[in-house]
């Protein structure tokens, strides 16, 4: 399942590394909604090294996946970005273009429904 959000760059955390070799990044967007929410993403392995160019306060769109696990009877749900981009750059119908607006124009008029067909046309079998 893929998703998007865009939002601004609230909080950058340091990258986490890991004796398997593994690492990753924290960070968290605050959305533009009406009520915005502070949502918590991780990057992981090279995608951690996107954020190096994006600085808090920048506006982002983030593109990612939801992940989710059990350990020990609990359960676990990750936001895992797999793409981070300038928020001035996405949203459009293609990269750099913003979504057509919607028309104001007024709709046309619609045209009268025919008369009922006479009781003895019916072709109903009730």
């Amino acid at each position: 399942m893929a998703f998007e959000v865009k939002g601004t760059l609230k909080k950058l955390f340091d990258q986490q590394d890991f004796p398997s070799g593994f690492y990753k990044r924290d960070f968290v967007v605050t959305t533009m909604e009406q009520y915005p929410q502070d949502i918590k993403f991780s990057a992981l392995k090279e995608k951690s090294e996107q954020l190096g160019q994006y600085a808090e306060g920048d506006v982002v769109n983030v593109k990612f996946d939801l992940r989710g696990r059990e350990y020990n009877g609990q359960y676990y749900v990750d936001l895992n970005a797999w793409r981070i981009e300038r928020g001035d750059q996405a949203g459009g119908t293609e990269a750099g273009q913003q979504p057509a607006a919607v028309s104001a124009a007024p709709m046309p008029p619609v045209p009268p429904m025919p008369a009922a067909a006479p009781a003895d046309d019916d072709d109903l079998p009730f």
